[in-house]
């Protein structure tokens, strides 16, 4: 692929665009002359290898549609220097394979898509122990690493890994454990170790769909608790972005509400959570219902404004 983009090149550059000693380069040519393919060693100062003249690899050919689709997965797209490092060394001699005005054009969609696959927030995501899960999945291998929960509970797990999971650069182990199905997340992953002990996997497990099912089943725990808040248009703006909402029509409020507040229904993962969000609004929040949660914040309120303010410097 390399010949093939490049045209003639040195054992020394091979060596270093793969990464490999210049022996190994050099014995890797061999062997593909070996089997076949037509390479034509060249001495001297400007000498190197390259392809016989009119060959080419055959790769199938994509229309316009399926480049698109495919330039759309950019490697940076994978969200980790190594991931993305490898990927693009892949990408590569993948484009090396098409023909000329293909790669142009390839070219010309990768100058103008970028892919930033960080959030606004830094991720702390460390992925040294994916290449010791992908063996294990790989070869069907029992696996055993230190968990630590989000909790802060940690302990040491021996699994089944069926499969690894990429969401929105987040990567997820999905194991059979002794008490059923479990989802890590690889960063919270330690001392990971691929035991000899093999197991038998599902013939008929489905990666994708498991996946589809257990994320659905995760959004129906969340949103236990549901309360009924009069809004501030931010604020129900604001609110709308981080739980369920969905109009009140029903609920009377005996309140004189200011301009263009609304009544909506809260979906809540836990109380804690409506409690932490209602205080934080402020003044642009009422509690309607439950009145256990609408006494709570009140009781917070009041307890913060009969705080004597700090001395002034």
């Amino acid at each position: 692929m390399l010949l093939q983009a490049h045209g003639r090149l040195s054992t020394r550059e091979l060596a270093e665009r793969l990464e490999v000693s210049q022996r190994t380069a050099h014995r890797d040519m061999e062997a593909l002359s070996e089997a076949g393919v037509p390479i034509v060693a060249l001495r001297g100062a400007q000498g190197g290898w390259e392809l016989a003249k009119g060959w080419r690899t055959k790769v199938p050919g994509l229309d316009e549609a399926e480049l698109r689709a495919l330039l759309m997965s950019q490697p940076s797209a994978l969200g980790h220097p190594s991931l993305a490092a490898a990927s693009e060394r892949a990408f590569g001699k993948l484009l090396a394979a098409m023909p000329q005005k293909m790669q142009t054009q390839a070219a010309s969609i990768r100058a103008r898509l970028h892919i930033d696959p960080e959030g606004w927030y830094l991720s702390s995501d460390d992925l040294g122990l994916l290449p010791v899960v992908q063996d294990a999945i790989a070869r069907d291998c029992k696996l055993t690493f230190l968990y630590s929960r989000a909790d802060g509970e940690s302990g040491v797990r021996t699994v089944d890994p069926f499969g690894i999971v990429c969401k929105q650069a987040v990567w997820y182990l999905v194991a059979r454990a002794p008490a059923g199905m479990r989802t890590y997340r690889l960063s919270r992953m330690q001392n990971a170790v691929v035991l000899a002990v093999t197991f038998e996997r599902p013939s008929n497990f489905d990666l994708a769909a498991h996946w589809k099912s257990s994320t659905a089943q995760l959004q129906q725990k969340r949103g236990q608790f549901r309360a009924t808040l009069a809004l501030a248009p931010d604020a129900a703006a604001s609110i709308s972005r981080w739980c369920r909402v969905s109009a009140a029509p029903e609920v009377r409020c005996d309140l004189e509400l200011p301009e263009k507040w609304s009544v909506l229904h809260v979906a809540f993962e836990n109380a804690g959570e409506a409690r932490f969000i209602a205080l934080g609004l402020g003044a642009r929040v009422q509690v309607l219902e439950p009145v256990s949660l609408r006494d709570e914040v009140r009781e917070e309120m009041q307890a913060a404004m009969s705080r004597p303010a700090p001395p002034v410097s």
